[in-house]
C-alpha cells in the first residue's frame, strides 16, 4: 500500500529531496534521522537527502537553491496507531493548528516550500512508542526504519533518477 502511495505521488519527478526529521535525544523521535541515514548510497543522482534534526526551517535555503519537484519529509507523529505503523500524508492533510515539538509548524513550513519553490510536498509520519530521553529507538521503530529506507530507496531509484548518488 505504502509503496503504491509513493509510486503515485512521486510520478514525473526530476529531483527529489527527502528531509529527515527527529529529536536524536528522544528515542523513537529519531526516526526520520534513521530512514535517511538507511538511504544513503541507496538512491540515484535525482536524489537529495538531508538530516534537519528538529529544525527542517534551517535548510530552507537549501530547498530554494536545490528546487526539488518533490519534498518527502519524514518525521515521527503520534497518530494513534501501533508504534511502527506510518501514514503518507500530503501537505494539505496535516492539521492547520497541532502540537509540534518544531519552531515552525510542518503545515506552515509545507505552504512556505509549495509556495516559493512550486514543488509538491508530503510527509512520511511514523507512530512513535517512546520519546523519552535517551539514544536508540526501539525494536519496532528500528525495523520500521528499515522497511521505509528499503521502500523509498526502491520507489526514488526507479521514479527519479539513477546513477550514484547519495
Amino acid at each position: 500500500m505504502m509503496e503504491r502511495e509513493l509510486r503515485e505521488w512521486f510520478a514525473g519527478c526530476r529531483k527529489a529531496m527527502v528531509m529527515g526529521i527527529g529529536n536524536p535525544l528522544r528515542k523513537d523521535d529519531a526516526v526520520g534521522l534513521e530512514v535517511v541515514r538507511k538511504m544513503e548510497g541507496r538512491v540515484g543522482k535525482g536524489v537529495e537527502l538531508l538530516e534537519c534534526e528538529t529544525v527542517a526551517e534551517n535548510f530552507l535555503e537549501e530547498v530554494e537553491r536545490i528546487r526539488p519537484s518533490h519534498l518527502l519529509l519524514v518525521d515521527a507523529a503520534l497518530l494513534g496507531l501501533r508504534p511502527g505503523e506510518s501514514r503518507f500524508l500530503t501537505s494539505e492533510e496535516l492539521p492547520v493548528e497541532t502540537v509540534s515539538t518544531h519552531l515552525l509548524p510542518l503545515r506552515i513550513f509545507c505552504e512556505y516550500v509549495r509556495e516559493v519553490v512550486g514543488c509538491k510536498v508530503a510527509l512520511l509520519c511514523v507512530q512513535p512508542g517512546d520519546t523519552d530521553f535517551g539514544e536508540g529507538m526501539t525494536r519496532e521503530l528500528e525495523e520500521a526504519a528499515e522497511r521505509l529506507a528499503d521502500t523509498l530507496s526502491l520507489v526514488l531509484r526507479d521514479l527519479c533518477g539513477e546513477g550514484e548518488g547519495r
